[in-house]
């Protein structure tokens, strides 16, 4: 049930999103997959800027915006790596430059990138894969509900 014409925060919205870096490289595109992601606004589920981007949007509307990276995942920090023995692994892991591979942090999930496959260890980067980047979302709003509580 549609009960406001305006995004606003505590609606659930419907949108579908295209998301690209400052080069054109599609990193995320919502109908390739074939399904709209559905968020409540300000509820903290959007990367900042996005989530601002969204508020006073129509239902309908079309709208390209671009995030700097304090508004999206931060800047990126060179210090941000660790080095892990390669005993933590399967003996039959195989190391691809640049795989993501998941870790446990003291806050949570964090998602590290390879860089480097030693004999006895390997170093990660701990920095969100896209984190320093700018990056452009085009962004239509399929629907806007209120939240009922």
């Amino acid at each position: 049930m549609t009960t406001n014409n305006k995004v606003c925060d505590g609606n659930t919205v419907n949108v579908h999103y295209v998301g690209t870096l400052s080069d054109g490289t599609e990193f995320d595109n919502s109908r390739t997959r074939g399904e709209p992601i559905t968020v409540v606004v300000g509820a903290g589920q959007l990367i900042a800027g996005f989530n601002d981007a969204l508020i006073d949007m129509s239902e309908g509307e079309t709208k390209t915006f671009t995030l700097a990276p304090d508004e999206a995942y931060g800047p990126r920090y060179d210090d941000r790596t660790t080095t892990l023995s390669r005993t933590l692994f399967p003996e039959d892991f195989v190391f691809e430059a640049n795989m993501k591979i998941p870790l446990q942090g003291p806050e949570g999930p964090v998602i590290s990138t390879l860089l480097e496959a030693g004999e006895d260890e390997i170093t990660l980067d701990l920095n969100h894969p896209m984190a320093g980047k700018d990056l452009t979302f085009e962004v239509e709003v399929l629907s806007i509900e209120d939240t009922d509580g």
